[in-house]
């Protein structure tokens, strides 16, 4: 394995684990056996470095997850939130195609750049990846034309927040499942769990504001 590769490699994982904040690029060296000359030959700063984790991930999602959501643009298309969502499976379960666990690695690391107040980054996967973002706030608006541009981004600032919560004990929900339901569980079905759920919420939500303006 080349250097870059085995600094990626411990990156993600101590990253996924401890936070972009919590972990030190000392860490990262140890883990990964190399020196820390190594980490600013390759990638120069702890944010290139953290940018580089994440377009490994992205670079294999984006263009699966921009044509499913595509699909739902086209002017004979009549999405729902639901089918908006639902788009999102099955190119984040290719993740664990790519890599081992990669589904979950990737959504952890995308909910770090959340709670770890990483504004840089957010506004890197935005632009390095716009026909992702383009294409979902078309699909949305497809299957929810009322919303206001406001509205659209409190409901998904919220929906993210489920989402990340959910992944980020993953683990959990999957133990809980087998001890308390006798169900198996993988990944997968949390996140099939999970997706119906996000829908339901955006839809309903915006009916129940509706309803309190016209009161």
């Amino acid at each position: 394995m080349s250097t870059k590769n085995k600094i990626l490699d411990a990156a993600e994982v101590l990253f996924s684990d401890k936070g972009f904040n919590g972990t030190s690029l000392r860490e990262i060296t140890s883990q990964a056996e190399v020196n820390l000359a190594a980490v600013n030959y390759h990638f120069g700063s702890k944010k290139e470095l953290i940018k580089a984790v994440m377009s490994r991930y992205m670079n294999e999602l984006s263009p699966r997850l921009e044509s499913a959501l595509g699909a739902l643009c086209t002017d004979e298309a009549s999405p729902t939130l639901n089918d908006v969502f639902s788009a999102f499976i099955d190119p984040l379960l290719y993740l664990n195609t790519f890599k081992d666990n990669g589904t979950s690695i990737f959504l952890q690391l995308l909910g770090r750049g959340y709670t770890d107040s990483q504004g840089f980054l957010r506004w890197f996967l935005t632009t390095q990846y716009p026909g992702v973002f383009t294409n979902f706030t078309n699909a949305v608006h497809k299957a929810y034309p009322e919303l206001t541009a406001e509205e659209m981004f409190w409901r998904l600032h919220f929906t993210m927040g489920t989402i990340v919560f959910t992944m980020s004990s993953s683990d959990a929900l999957i133990d809980i499942a087998l001890n308390d339901f006798e169900r198996q569980v993988d990944i997968a079905g949390v996140i099939r769990q999970v997706i119906p759920y996000v829908a339901l919420w955006c839809s309903s939500a915006y009916h129940q504001i509706s309803a309190c303006h016209e009161v």
